[in-house]
């Protein structure tokens, strides 16, 4: 039987990456981990993801600590950078960020409580 990662096998680490703008609807600032980091983050998701992909994490970039959660995007994970880092830490689109990064396993057990939901046979029945 397969067990969630602990702390000690944990796909925890330090990366340096470039810091990206995405432009859409709801414009921010990103940075995409190594792709071998992002293979161990997509084995892990399957212990922590609580939808769409997305895995709870801890970020550090410089004196700056935040929650948030990793993104999926085109087979790899981004990690969100917000405003205030940015400001903080003096950062730009393009620049070189260190990141550190570890899973929030404390939220483990919460997300994977997943309760069985009764599907109506018919329209009439209300479920």
């Amino acid at each position: 039987m397969t067990r969630p990662p602990t702390d000690a096998d944990a796909p925890d680490g330090e990366f340096v990456g470039e810091l990206w703008y995405w432009r859409g609807p709801a414009p921010w600032y990103f940075v995409t981990p190594p792709e071998e980091q992002c293979l161990d983050l997509r084995a892990a998701a399957t212990f922590v993801s609580y939808g769409w992909g997305m895995i709870p994490v801890r970020v550090r970039v410089g004196e700056d600590e935040w929650e948030t959660s990793l993104f999926p995007k085109d087979g790899r994970y981004v990690v969100p950078v917000k405003a205030d880092v940015r400001k903080a830490e003096y950062l730009e689109d393009g620049d070189s960020v260190t990141i550190r990064l570890s899973i929030r396993h404390e939220a483990l057990p919460r997300m994977h409580v997943r309760r069985p939901r009764r599907v109506p046979l018919n329209r009439h029945d209300p479920g």
